[in-house]
C-alpha cells in the first residue's frame, strides 16, 4: 500500500493559503533518496548524477539537488538558461538535445557544459557553430534492433526498440565521429545510451552498462581515443502501482561495479567515470498532486469531480498511465466504492482513474495522486485555458516553501497581442 509523505492535518493547514489544486515535494525524501543513489556508485570515484531537468524544472529542486552533489542534464535552450540561474556550470551541465538550434550549442559552450551529440552530421554542425572542437564531447550510440534481457519461461524481457528510436549513432557512426572530434581537437571523449524507460527491473541498468562499457574498450582501441566518461543515462524506473516492487539502488550499482571490472578494468579503462542521468527515480515518489473533489455525479458510472485536470498531470490522459489515489484521512477505509476520477477538460480522457476502488468520497475531501514529482507538473499545459497550479516544498522540518507560484489568467493572456 502506497502511503503519502502528506497528513490530511497538514493538507488542511495548507489550504488556509494555497488552495487545491497543487503538486507538493518531499525535501527529506528527495535528499535520502539523492544519498542512496550516491552511496551506491560511491566505489566509481568519478560517478555524478546529471538530474534531467525535463523531468521537474524547478528551481527549488535543482537547488537542493546541487546541495546533494547532482549536476543536471539539460535539453533545450531555457533548460540551460535554468541551469545557469541555479549556480550550475561546466562539468555540473550535461547537455543532450537533438536537431538542435546554433544558439543552443552556443550556450552550452559558453557554460562549459558536456556537449552530448545525437547524430554524425552534428559534429561538423557543431564545429561550424563554435569554430572549434570542444575539448571534452560525448556521443549518444544507439545500437538499434531491440533491447532484452534475459530469457525466461514467457520469453525474452524486452525493454524498447532502440531501433525505432530517433535518437544516437550507429557503431560505425560512433567510430567515425570519434575519430573526427580528434582530428578537430578534441581530447576526452563519452559515450551515452538511453536505451528504456521506467524499467522495473534491477537488471535493466547492468545489461546496458554492460553494452556500453564493451562499446567504450572497442571503440578506445580502434580509434585511440580517451574515453574520459560513460554515461548510463535513465530508464530507471519506480513502482507507479503498490504491487510492484521497487527498484533497488544499491544491488543495481554493485552490479554495474562488476560489469566495470569485467570489462573496463582489464582493457585499461579503470578512470573511467560513470554518470546517470536519473529524473523519474530521483523525484516521482517524492511529489504529490492534491486536489479536491468538487462534484459527484451518478449516471451509467459513479464520477467524482476534481478540481485538478489533465492541464495538471497529463499522464494518464494521454498515456493511460496509472497513478495511486489516496483520499486523505481514509487510509485505512475500505476501498469500497467504484469510482471514475475526473477532472473538467473537455476532453473524455480527462481521467485520473477509471474503476478506481476506493474508500467512499464526500465533497471537500482532500485526494493525494501519488508519484507525480517526475513527469507532473512539467508536462503542464494550458488547453481550455486552464492554469497551472503551484508548487510546494515540503521542508524536512515540516515548513512549507511556496517554489512556484500558481498561474493568473495575467499570465495566460500575457503573450497575446490585442
Amino acid at each position: 500500500m502506497k502511503k503519502p509523505f502528506l497528513t490530511l492535518a497538514q493538507a488542511r493547514e495548507i489550504i488556509k493559503t494555497y488552495p487545491t489544486p497543487f503538486h507538493i515535494y518531499d525535501e527529506a525524501g528527495i535528499r535520502e533518496n539523492a544519498r542512496r543513489l550516491k552511496a551506491a556508485f560511491a566505489w566509481n570515484p568519478g560517478f555524478k548524477e546529471y538530474f534531467a531537468v525535463k523531468a521537474t524544472p524547478t528551481p527549488g529542486i535543482l537547488k537542493l539537488l546541487r546541495e546533494e552533489g547532482c549536476g543536471v542534464d539539460c535539453s533545450s535552450l531555457t533548460e540551460l538558461m535554468l541551469a545557469e540561474r541555479c549556480g550550475f556550470s561546466g562539468g555540473e551541465i550535461m547537455f543532450s538535445s537533438n536537431e538542435t538550434p546554433a544558439e543552443e550549442f552556443e550556450l552550452a559552450a559558453r557554460l562549459g557544459a558536456h556537449i552530448n551529440l545525437d547524430d554524425l552530421t552534428h559534429v561538423e554542425f557543431l564545429y561550424k557553430t563554435l569554430g572549434r572542437a570542444p575539448e571534452t564531447v560525448c556521443c549518444r550510440f544507439n545500437p538499434g534492433g531491440v533491447f532484452a534481457l534475459g530469457e525466461s519461461k514467457e520469453g525474452f524481457q524486452v525493454m524498447d526498440n532502440p531501433g525505432q528510436a530517433k535518437y544516437g549513432m550507429t557503431r560505425p557512426q560512433l567510430a567515425q565521429a570519434f575519430l573526427r572530434l580528434k582530428e578537430l581537437g578534441t581530447k576526452r571523449f563519452g559515450i551515452h545510451a538511453f536505451l528504456a524507460s521506467n524499467t522495473i527491473s534491477n537488471e535493466y541498468y547492468p545489461a546496458l552498462a554492460r553494452l556500453l562499457f564493451q562499446t567504450a574498450a572497442d571503440v578506445a582501441a580502434e580509434t585511440g581515443c580517451a574515453v574520459a566518461f560513460i554515461n548510463l543515462s535513465g530508464g530507471v524506473g519506480v513502482p507507479y502501482r503498490p504491487e510492484q516492487p521497487a527498484n533497488d539502488i544499491a544491488v543495481i550499482g554493485e552490479e554495474v561495479r562488476r560489469a566495470y571490472e569485467e570489462i573496463l578494468v582489464p582493457a585499461g579503462m579503470g578512470d573511467v567515470a560513470v554518470f546517470t542521468e536519473l529524473g523519474r527515480f530521483m523525484l516521482a515518489p517524492f511529489g504529490h498532486l492534491v486536489t479536491t473533489a468538487v462534484h459527484e455525479k451518478h449516471i451509467y458510472k459513479e464520477y467524482i469531480g476534481v478540481d485538478a485536470c489533465a492541464a495538471n498531470l497529463m499522464r494518464p490522459a494521454v498515456y493511460g498511465a496509472y497513478h495511486h489515489i489516496t483520499v486523505l484521512g481514509k487510509e485505512d477505509a475500505p476501498c469500497g466504492r467504484v469510482y471514475d476520477v475526473v477532472g473538467s477538460l473537455c476532453e473524455n480522457s480527462d481521467k485520473f482513474a477509471i474503476d478506481r476502488a476506493l474508500p467512499e468520497i464526500e465533497m471537500g475531501d482532500l485526494l493525494v495522486l501519488h508519484d507525480t514529482g517526475a513527469h507532473g507538473f512539467s508536462m503542464g499545459y494550458n488547453y481550455n485555458g486552464k492554469l497551472r497550479s503551484a508548487e510546494l516544498l515540503l521542508k524536512a522540518d515540516g515548513a512549507v516553501e511556496l517554489m512556484r507560484r500558481a498561474e493568473t489568467p495575467d499570465d495566460y493572456f500575457a503573450t497575446l497581442v490585442w
